[in-house]
């Protein structure tokens, strides 16, 4: 099952808390490729832990920080109308709460 997005398609909905979904506008060779960039770099994040190579670790996070915001994912946001980001944000804390209690029918806590 998907997750949920916000109606506007900045957001995913995961146990409860707002992700932000990749640029809408990038080509689908370009995002194939960044995500692709992505699953190399957290495989090699857990390939450095298992061999305790702090070193590592920190060069293939930098890696996964770097796809991540070539996706829109992190970094500075990708719309243009000025709208606060709520990344990893509780939704019952948005002003999406509404929209998502609608949506699922389960009470904001």
């Amino acid at each position: 099952m998907d997750a949920p997005k916000t109606p506007d398609g900045r957001y995913l909905i995961v146990r409860g808390r707002l992700w932000r979904t990749t640029k809408p506008n990038l080509g689908e060779q370009e995002r194939e490729r960044l995500v692709h960039e992505l699953m190399n770099a957290r495989r090699a994040v857990k390939a450095a832990k298992a061999n305790e190579d702090d070193k590592g670790v920190a060069a293939a996070r930098r890696a996964v920080n770097s796809a991540k915001t070539a996706l829109g994912e992190r970094g500075p946001v990708w719309w243009t109308d000025g709208a606060k980001d709520f990344n990893r944000t509780l939704v019952k804390n948005t002003p999406y709460a509404s929209w998502f209690f609608e949506q699922s029918q389960a009470p904001i806590r």
